[in-house]
């Protein structure tokens, strides 16, 4: 769910991925049939996320399955790994940064579309506001407690995060969020619903979060205030 900033990337995902990519093309023609394959197919699915960031090219991925079937032999490493163990999180992040700024010019235009639609509003934070529905109830302060019904998604359409798909509102202080998450909410009432485009410097910034949202990312909002608990 939305929440405070938070570390962009998990590296204990690591030796999960590592192993996934040594092993993945012996099953990559079998589709999973047991509930056991499914399970593991999905961990899979998750633990590929932490992949993207590295943006490995064919030849770096031979030097991964290398490292990896050295480690399963018990052979003894060809680097030090008291010094080259922290790296791995240190190329990950900077690989992560580059791959944000390559976005940049896909955010811009993703923000300046969004600002052209009919009814949007761009804000001096750069936000831009486009309301869906007109609520009738109570407008929330900055400091409120919320209920909302939301759903997060990238430029490309791809969603990071959703309330609907829990099944459940999620309720939360509206200084405890996104900058631009709290400042979208204090234009609507309750019962109203809006789209939120949000630049990276009043969203997650230039540090990301999670696996899918990267440094500098646009993101966008779909949101319904249900409620401003008292």
């Amino acid at each position: 769910m939305i929440c405070p900033r938070r570390n962009g990337y998990m590296c204990e995902f690591v030796a999960a991925v590592l192993l996934l990519l040594l092993t993945a093309p012996s099953f990559a023609a079998d589709p999973p049939k047991t509930e056991e394959q499914k399970t593991l197919y999905a961990l899979g699915l998750l633990v590929s996320r932490s992949l993207t960031a590295f943006q490995l090219t064919p030849a770096e991925l031979e030097f991964v399955k290398r490292g990896i079937a050295d480690g399963a032999a018990g052979k003894t490493p060809a680097v030090d790994m008291d010094a080259y163990g922290g790296k791995v999180q240190e190329l990950a992040k900077s690989r992560r940064k580059a791959l944000g700024e390559k976005m940049a010019t896909v955010n811009k235009a993703f923000e300046e579309k969004a600002a052209r639609e009919k009814g949007a509003v761009k804000t001096p934070s750069g936000m831009v506001f486009l309301s869906l529905k007109e609520g009738a109830g109570k407008m929330p302060g900055s400091s409120d407690k919320v209920k909302v019904h939301y759903r997060g998604t990238l430029t490309d359409g791809k969603e990071f995060d959703s309330s609907y798909k829990r099944g459940a509102p999620a309720e939360f202080r509206l200084d405890k969020v996104i900058k631009c998450f709290s400042e979208g909410l204090q234009k609507m009432k309750v019962g109203g619903k809006a789209r939120l485009v949000c630049p990276s410097k009043i969203a997650y910034g230039e540090k990301g979060a999670g696996n899918l949202i990267l440094p500098g990312a646009t993101l966008a909002f779909e949101v319904e205030l249900l409620d401003v608990i008292e």
